[in-house]
């Protein structure tokens, strides 16, 4: 078996997930990135091959209990211990409460929230036994508020800091660091650029978030001394409103 550390980033989209990603391989971690379709992950692994690092894409529904436990179970196997576990699925579908179904709510709490739980828990059943580890939870705003039109998000981002928050008290004894980070603002992605051209526009005055420079936050979370551990980090642009 591979003794190298791993991460894995369930959610390494083409943004902040894969900034996180390559930011830990650059520390000699191996990188394990996941989404539904393993295609999309090509690029990022490639990346980080050609950087020198060492990257594996899977395809995994974060949703599915078999599916996750044995993804789990593939890495720790073949590739070395998760030491850094990074959980970062959005879902931000905004929705009128009146016009919101049954149907996509329940759909946004699974990706959000349930998911989380479900890959946060067989992480830490192997970080327990080994005594050291780091989990981290990207958190929104509508963890902390529920904005109009946003009931389904709200409800989903509410619950995974709920997790975050028994996780870490139940795990930091057992020498686990778990936190949650609150991401406040748009950040450097082709969506926000496309369909908020107005937003994008103040790239040039750091008015959107850089997902390299919240990947440092990361992987300073993951550095902290243990008489030191943060349990909540919020990263917003200087000029954001909150």
């Amino acid at each position: 078996m591979n003794n190298k550390k791993v991460v894995m980033v369930v959610g390494a989209g083409d943004s902040t997930g894969g900034a996180i990603a390559k930011r830990f391989a650059r520390e000699g971690f191996v990188a394990c990135v996941t989404r539904r379709s393993a295609d999309k992950l090509q690029p990022l692994v490639d990346a980080i091959n050609a950087e020198g690092g060492e990257a594996h894409g899977f395809a995994c529904d974060a949703r599915k209990e078999d599916d996750v436990i044995a993804l789990i179970e593939d890495i720790e196997t073949r590739l070395g211990p998760i030491e850094a576990f990074v959980f970062n699925i959005g879902a931000n579908v905004p929705c009128s409460i009146l016009e919101e179904t049954a149907r996509k709510y329940f759909k946004i709490w699974e990706m959000a929230c349930f998911s989380g739980f479900l890959n946060a828990r067989e992480v830490a059943k192997r970080m327990v036994t080994r005594q050291r580890g780091t989990i981290l939870f990207t958190g929104a705003t509508a963890g902390l508020r529920g904005a109009a039109g946003f009931a389904a998000f709200a409800g989903a981002k509410h619950g995974i800091r709920a997790l975050a928050q028994s996780m870490a008290r139940e795990l930091g004894p057992m020498n686990i660091h778990v936190a949650h980070i609150v991401v406040d603002g748009a950040i450097d992605t082709d969506f926000i650029r496309t369909s908020f051209p107005e937003k994008y526009a103040t790239k040039d005055q750091d008015g959107i978030l850089d997902p390299e420079h919240i990947a440092d936050n990361y992987w300073f979370l993951h550095s902290q001394p243990r008489d030191a551990w943060t349990f909540e980090l919020d990263l917003r642009p200087w000029n954001e409103r909150w």
